[in-house]
């Protein structure tokens, strides 16, 4: 049962920093509630501002951990941090396991931190389907920056590219990273790599595996973002500042070369066809049991119409009925 939230007063009360209306509003975005269009347009004008930064790896290389450190840097800094950490779902309840949060339990007191686990619910490429509305909501409730931790589910998770300003590639020393990461596109959505664990044998040569794999890649021009290696031990602290710094040098960059608002409008971009498709896969769904879609079935079975043809039918059906 739905039932209906004071939507100003609950946006007003994130903005002021209050953890359970952030929670709240968040919720209605996993929910997919009936007031979520209401939430959006309240949210618009105050979101835009927050640096979104993405972190991916397979699994065991620390990306947990590494959040929590640069949680640390960004509060030292003076900075408002909101995380999302996107788990895998369950596959009994659908929720997520929540292994993130427990990791970063040395934040649940701090006010200038929020911290939110979503499951992927099924959703490939790493993230929650919900992860871009999460996102506004965290921007609009006043963090500066918003970091993204990805499910760690190996070479498929590359989506994070097209929700984050700036992509953090995490990999460590003896788990086969680097011949992995060869196979797979997360060598070209990185713009910062972070080899964790450094102080364990191997890292050295995975720095340079890494160096040569990026230099194989695309060829640069002499403006163009080339993206640095930084070592770390994020158990320890060590190398976080390092990681910081690379990550404000590339949004200095983007800002620069104007990459930053390119980003951002792709984005969105790619928010709106995200709601546009689910839209319309629901009204389609809504024609299971309808006659139409029957028969235009029958129609392809007895060979007299092809699935394209029929494909075009129902999408111009539904355009007029708008």
């Amino acid at each position: 049962m739905n039932v209906d939230v004071d939507v100003p007063t609950l946006v007003e009360q994130a903005r002021a920093g209050r953890p359970r209306a952030v929670a709240r509003l968040i919720s209605l975005v996993e929910g997919a509630s009936p007031q979520l269009r209401e939430v959006m347009a309240a949210l618009a004008p105050l979101a835009g501002h927050a640096y979104v930064v993405g972190l991916t790896g397979s699994p065991g290389v620390g990306k947990s951990t590494s959040t929590s450190a640069l949680v640390s840097a960004y509060r030292r800094a003076g900075k408002r941090v909101g995380v999302l950490a996107v788990d895998p779902s369950s596959p009994f309840s659908g929720g997520a396991l929540l292994g993130d949060r427990v990791r970063m339990s040395d934040h649940a007191s701090d006010p200038g931190v929020y911290i939110r686990s979503m499951a992927t619910r099924g959703h490939l490429g790493g993230l929650a389907w919900a992860a871009p509305q999460a996102i506004r909501v965290l921007d609009a409730a006043g963090c500066d920056v918003v970091l993204v931790e990805t499910v760690g589910v190996g070479q498929s998770e590359v989506e994070i590219a097209s929700q984050a300003d700036t992509s953090v590639v995490l990999l460590a020393p003896g788990m086969g990273d680097g011949i992995q990461a060869a196979k797979a596109g997360i060598l070209e959505i990185g713009d910062v790599y972070v080899v964790n664990k450094a102080d364990r044998d191997g890292a050295d040569a995975t720095a340079r595996e890494l160096n040569h794999m990026l230099g194989l890649g695309e060829s640069r021009g002499p403006g163009d973002w080339r993206p640095p290696i930084v070592k770390t031990v994020a158990a320890r602290g060590q190398g976080t500042d390092e990681v910081v710094e690379a990550l404000e040098k590339h949004r200095a960059w983007m800002e620069e070369h104007g990459v930053l608002a390119e980003r951002r409008t792709a984005r969105a971009a790619h928010e709106v066809e995200s709601i546009a498709v689910t839209a319309l896969r629901e009204r389609i769904a809504d024609l299971r049991g309808d006659r139409r879609l029957h028969a235009l079935a029958e129609r392809i079975v007895a060979g007299s119409l092809d699935p394209y043809a029929a494909a075009d039918e129902l999408v111009a059906g539904l355009t007029e009925a708008s």
